[in-house]
């Protein structure tokens, strides 16, 4: 494998097959795995912003600068504390984050699933007490991004490589045409995440232990400056997903495993839009 350090984003377009690393906490254990290959490993952590200035946050941005950052709406902020331990957070990238994959225990054991190119979703026949509750056709994972719901709620918008997008766009529901749950190309890289003004945001999570656990549910709520609240959860599909109420979680479509899920976000959406009020 060729490691390449990149001084500049235009070297980006010269390698083929390659996977862009920034703190590595996602992409080395994957590659350990097998999950992911390549042949070039392109070190980016010298060419993608870090810090924030007037809302503005460069995508290789700690978790950790990110949570102790006081001019960061209180939904993010709580969404990088509670998104993995202290040692993990102080290298884990805003980029990085939401950009991790699925926590589907099949996708990363390498079964042939739909995401690898497979037929079938074994988590819907077999054990999928953490999967999802919408969008779960073809796919039952469930996205595990605390902080890309987070960013959501409060209506982010992100700047690539290639274009200017809103952060929910990044996203994208798998299906038969295209395995992916990101719009991405080839080589575009996560540069900046701009925040608008929000009165007031909340991100509350539900994890199988006290601390440091991916979301079973997590809801980000924000109060906008128009009045209107945007409500954003994790855990519950395979991408970042957007409800408008509580009473819409009474669509949803779980397995039969996964529907405590239903009562648990509806009470979390009641508790969060509490709080904001």
């Amino acid at each position: 494998m060729e490691l390449l350090r990149p001084s500049s984003v235009e070297e980006l377009d010269g390698a083929s097959n390659k996977l862009l690393l920034a703190g590595g906490t996602e992409v080395v254990p994957l590659l350990r795995d097998g999950i992911l290959k390549a042949d070039v490993l392109v070190d980016v952590r010298g060419i993608v912003p870090r810090g924030v200035q007037e809302g503005v946050i460069g995508a290789g941005t700690t978790l950790a600068e990110l949570e102790a950052e006081p001019a960061i709406p209180d939904a993010l902020r709580e969404a990088c504390r509670l998104a993995a331990s202290p040692q993990l957070r102080n290298v884990s990238s805003l980029g990085g984050n939401l950009l991790q994959a699925t926590r589907c225990w099949y996708w990363r054991l390498g079964y042939r699933c739909r995401l690898h190119g497979g037929d079938r979703c074994h988590a819907r026949e077999g054990e999928h007490r953490e999967h999802a509750i919408f969008a779960n056709g073809f796919c039952a994972s469930a996205h595990p991004s605390d902080v890309a719901a987070a960013l959501v709620a409060l209506g982010a918008q992100l700047r690539t490589s290639r274009r200017a997008l809103a952060v929910e766009e990044l996203y994208r529901i798998p299906d038969q045409g295209s395995r992916s749950t990101t719009t991405l190309g080839d080589g575009e890289l996560l540069l900046e995440v701009e925040l608008p003004p929000v009165e007031a945001s909340v991100y509350l999570k539900a994890m199988d232990r006290k601390r440091w656990s991916f979301p079973q549910v997590g809801v980000a709520a924000a109060r906008h400056a128009d009045g209107s609240t945007r409500i954003a959860l994790a855990g519950v599909a395979p991408t970042p997903w957007r409800i408008e109420s509580a009473d819409e979680l009474d669509t949803a479509t779980p397995l039969p495993r996964t529907e405590w899920k239903v009562p648990l976000a509806q009470a979390l959406v009641r508790r969060a839009l509490a709080q904001l009020a």
